[in-house]
């Protein structure tokens, strides 16, 4: 979703973790605590692809600076991302710079890995991956059928949710139950 004026405000129109000008969007961090504002992080495309699960180690040495953010939000992004590459000695190091208060570290700890997408045929979904619709769906508020048989190519997993995930068909970004589909 496009940066709210209050991101554009808060970071200066600039990716909250590397910096980059172009092409932002906003996330919202997980699990929701109350106050929607203080969850969101303004992303580049490249950032919010490592934090949907496809990870590239050197765009994330940016993380070296993102850390010592005064948003709660981003510190907790990054420690997630450098929880994911702790076998890497910079990783670790910066892991162990990085402060959060009890409660925020509970917040960054809440691990959302656990959360496990499968498809109807019960295997499991991973960003990026090309799914197969098994049955016609009507997708609300686009007015057309979704037809069985389409597939959909480098689908996003919904991090809070293990029955949705999201792609686009017929130029539409969607989100689709995974029940109703199946790992190409």
């Amino acid at each position: 979703m496009p940066i709210s004026s209050y991101l554009k405000d808060r970071c200066n129109s600039l990716c909250e973790l590397c910096s980059a000008a172009e092409d932002l969007d906003t996330y919202i961090v997980p699990p929701r605590k109350g106050d929607e504002l203080d969850e969101q992080v303004a992303l580049c495309n490249t950032c919010l692809t490592c934090v949907n699960g496809t990870l590239d180690a050197n765009h994330l040495r940016c993380l070296n600076e993102s850390i010592w953010s005064e948003v709660t939000a981003v510190k907790v992004v990054s420690y997630r991302l450098l929880k994911q590459l702790e076998e890497q000695g910079w990783a670790q190091d910066l892991i162990g710079m990085l402060y959060l208060e009890e409660e925020d570290q509970e917040w960054a700890d809440d691990q959302l890995a656990s959360v496990i997408h499968k498809d109807s045929n019960g295997n499991i979904l991973q960003n990026g991956d090309t799914v197969t619709l098994i049955q016609d769906l009507n997708v609300k508020g686009a007015g057309f059928t979704a037809k069985r048989g389409t597939a959909v190519r480098r689908i996003r997993l919904v991090s809070d949710n293990a029955e949705h995930i999201e792609g686009k068909i017929d130029g539409q970004h969607i989100v689709i139950l995974t029940q109703y589909v199946k790992k190409s």
